[in-house]
């Protein structure tokens, strides 16, 4: 089957091997797409959807700012086999209109921020910026379809069911946000909020298994020790969780520090000996930055899968495999695919590619810039790989903060801006910057100063809420 041509040309200057190998491996993602399809048209359970979206699936991780549009449509064109978008919470989504959209390079289903949620002072503050209402989420249905996942950040099965109902004919499966260890999170009794709970986090399992018609998975952390750990999933599954991602570190470990390969290992034997385990697909987590770490760690938990987060953004074409047809390399293991792989495009290529995507798709400037500013640097990296993940780029972060619209980034990086006549329609739908300061990547310190500023003036404001709160029933009272 001949893929779709993409308006968006990623394929300039790349040797005829390169081309060659390409081709084959977009064959091979539509031979599956193709699967996925005529398992979905078919009687299949949920289940075995499950199976055939999971099983031996190389996947790129739900990352908040991170993995939007354009990050994801990079990782599927390099070979990724699913994708996650971002976690986005399950009030978020539902305060959304869902929109058609057939004004970029293919056809959109943008989930827009309904005005009414906004107050007048914000709305009136965005007309004077000439700022458009938001876009949450952007999917591309002809690329992304079979291949996407939704992340929800929720605590309650009440919440968390209309979240996955308003999307659930969007995408391929809905996975619930169990590991994030995010103050917010956690203070909302979403991410690991939820490892301490596992009745509530079972309950959300049940309600969406019980009322939606895609697979439901969870991802979570390794949990205080592995009986811990085996307890938790099995309760999961057994609550009818479809699939299960485990990340090779426990709330509090630093990024820095190494995953727990040696835990995961021991905890996923274990999870596939039990009789709960053995019947749904188990995907592994954290600091497979080779393909060497990908094929090991895969054949030594026995896992149905791999998750990529931080080796995606260091660079996203780990995702390139040798294609079936290809001449193997003649080069030892280690140099094959280890972090010089021949595989591996250069980053400056990679940002690029990313920029087109971004551009294409009309992403905002600024979570563009946060993006390519973590391709740039290993500040969440473990110290003791940093020394083999250089970046030979002749841009500079600083350079990169200094840029403050989309065509300042394409010029700075030598992409050619799209000519594409934007209508008043796409004008108007950007996709949602979140927030963001520069000072994250170029003054450390004074952003953490600024950010712990302000929360202690939002927990100030809460406490004087609580107590006015507190008084006012008093006053009835008496």
């Amino acid at each position: 089957m001949k893929k779709k041509m993409e308006d968006v040309k990623l394929n300039e200057g790349k040797n005829e091997k390169e081309a060659t190998d390409e081709r084959y491996a977009n064959e091979e993602e539509e031979n599956k797409k193709d699967k996925l399809s005529s398992a979905t048209a078919s009687t299949s359970t949920i289940q075995e959807r499950a199976d055939m979206l999971f099983s031996n699936s190389e996947i790129l991780a739900p990352m908040v700012r991170a993995s939007t549009t354009p990050l994801r449509l990079l990782a599927l064109s390099y070979g990724a086999d699913l994708v996650y978008t971002e976690e986005i919470i399950d009030r978020s989504i539902t305060t959304c209109d869902r929109i058609i959209n057939n004004e970029l390079p293919h056809q959109t289903i943008d989930y827009v921020r309904k005005k009414e949620t906004f107050s007048p002072k914000v709305l009136k503050r965005m007309a004077s910026q000439k700022q458009s209402l938001p876009v949450v989420l952007r999917i591309v249905p002809s690329i992304e379809k079979h291949r996407l996942i939704y992340q929800i950040g929720t605590g309650e099965s009440n919440l968390a069911l209309p979240a996955a109902h308003f999307v659930e004919k969007d995408v391929s499966g809905i996975d619930i946000n169990m590991g994030c260890p995010k103050k917010f999170s956690v203070s909302g009794g979403m991410g690991s909020a939820l490892l301490s709970d596992l009745p509530r986090a079972c309950d959300i399992i049940k309600t969406l298994r019980r009322n939606i018609s895609i697979p439901v998975s969870a991802k979570i952390r390794l949990l205080k020790d592995n009986s811990s750990t085996l307890d938790f999933v099995k309760g999961l599954i057994q609550a009818g969780a479809n699939a299960v991602t485990i990340h090779s570190r426990e709330v509090g470990d630093e990024a820095t520090q190494p995953a727990k390969w040696d835990r995961l290992m021991e905890v996923v034997q274990l999870i596939k000996s039990s009789p709960e385990g053995s019947s749904v697909p188990i995907i592994i987590n954290g600091d497979l930055y080779t393909r060497n770490d990908i094929i090991n760690m895969k054949k030594k938990c026995k896992a149905n899968g791999v998750m990529l987060a931080r080796p995606a953004l260091y660079n996203t074409s780990i995702f390139r495999k040798l294609p079936p047809h290809s001449v193997d390399y003649d080069d030892g293991e280690e140099t094959k695919y280890g972090h010089n792989s021949p595989l591996l495009l250069s980053k400056t290529n990679v940002v690029r590619d990313y920029l087109h995507y971004s551009n294409a798709y009309q992403s905002h400037y600024k979570n563009v810039k946060y993006v390519i500013c973590e391709m740039m640097n290993n500040r969440r990296t473990p110290s003791i790989l940093v020394p083999n993940m250089p970046h030979n780029f002749k841009q500079t972060i600083s350079q990169v903060c200094n840029c403050h619209s989309m065509d300042g980034l394409c010029k700075l990086w030598d992409v050619t801006a799209s000519t594409h006549n934007a209508s008043h329609f796409e004008r108007n739908l950007i996709t949602d910057p979140h927030r963001y300061d520069d000072n994250y990547f170029l003054d450390r310190d004074k952003f953490l100063k600024k950010r712990a500023a302000a929360d202690n003036v939002v927990s100030t404001q809460m406490e004087q809420s609580n107590g006015e709160s507190v008084n006012s029933k008093r006053n009835k009272l008496s």
